[in-house]
């Protein structure tokens, strides 16, 4: 029996990267809305409700709109967008979040599928500070570098229509550093601050890369650069789609130079360590588009289902 699936919003970025993946699966049955009727909320509601799993693909607001349309007990909703990922009675849909996070996911029927940036942040930095490495009250700092794609729709046709190569260099954006990622970014971590954390959108179509430096010097006494791969190589020994690369391996470079391209049309996050005895950082790369969006929610809906997570998906 073939599970149906709706996804609200499918003309968005990730609705579009979202169909790419369950057209190609015969356990799914996709229920499609008439172009006519994309906006009617009677037509809408109808699919919504008609769903096993139905992806919201909107905005803020309209998710929350979408939310309020099911009545279905057994619809299970998969959410986009930043309006649940800190919500009371939703789950966060990240699978390696922490021991027993997959069981929450697979009896919930309200989960918040994990923003692009706050994947990578929190999978660099949660088990740092669970192995008792990384201070809570640590002043964390972050950047990030991803691909236009994240911008939606609008900005990848600026990219493209850009003849002139004015938008060739990078350009960082939330510099009043209110990232819409900051609440997720603190509460699943754990942390007593939030992060300065600074994103900038190259002029690459998709890859995804968060930085996170740190001065050994303010974490446990005696931390190294060992200690740091030795907790996030225990914390995901087991996980499919993480992959833990030990430090001062020549591979981890080109050169000299880091490929923020390196994890794309995977559903994979890379994790690396760089530095000295006296400063580390922790790195994490993920295609923005797939383990940063839609093939995080196909794993989230693998794993609610419980069919093999990783079906579909790419590691």
């Amino acid at each position: 029996m073939a599970f149906k699936v709706y996804v609200d919003g499918q003309e968005g970025t990730t609705g579009l990267r979202l169909f790419d993946y369950l057209e190609r699966r015969d356990d799914i049955e996709l229920l499609r809305i008439d172009s006519a009727l994309r906006k009617d909320p009677a037509e809408r509601a109808r699919l919504l409700n008609a769903a096993d799993v139905a992806f919201l693909c909107l905005p803020d607001a309209a998710s929350r709109e979408a939310a309020a349309m099911v009545d279905n007990p057994d619809t299970c909703l998969i959410d986009a967008s930043t309006a649940f990922r800190v919500a009371d009675g939703w789950v966060y849909g990240l699978p390696e979040l922490a021991p027993g996070q997959r069981e929450k996911i697979r009896a919930s029927k309200r989960i918040a599928n994990v923003g692009c940036h706050a994947s990578a942040f929190i999978l660099a930095v949660r088990p740092l500070v669970d192995a008792g490495l990384l201070p809570a009250d640590y002043p964390l700092t972050a950047t990030s570098i991803t691909g236009y794609s994240g911008g939606g729709k609008s900005m990848i046709a600026d990219y493209d229509a850009d003849a002139d190569g004015v938008l060739r260099a990078p350009r960082s954006y939330a510099l009043g550093l209110e990232h819409k990622h900051l609440p997720e970014m603190q509460r699943y971590v754990g942390l007593g601050l939030a992060p300065v954390f600074v994103p900038t959108v190259g002029p690459f179509l998709k890859g995804l890369a968060v930085t996170v430096p740190l001065h050994l010097s303010h974490l446990k006494a005696g931390t190294g650069a060992d200690d740091l791969y030795q907790a996030l190589r225990e914390r995901y020994a087991d996980e499919p789609f993480v992959r833990v690369h030990a430090p001062d391996d020549p591979a981890n470079l080109d050169g000299g130079f880091f490929d923020v391209q390196g994890s794309n049309d995977t559903n994979r996050v890379d994790l690396f360590l760089f530095g000295n005895g006296e400063r580390q950082c922790v790195v994490a790369r993920l295609d923005n588009l797939g383990k940063g969006a839609a093939g995080a929610a196909v794993q989230n809906m693998n794993v609610h289902l419980g069919v093999d997570e990783a079906t579909g998906l790419t590691a």
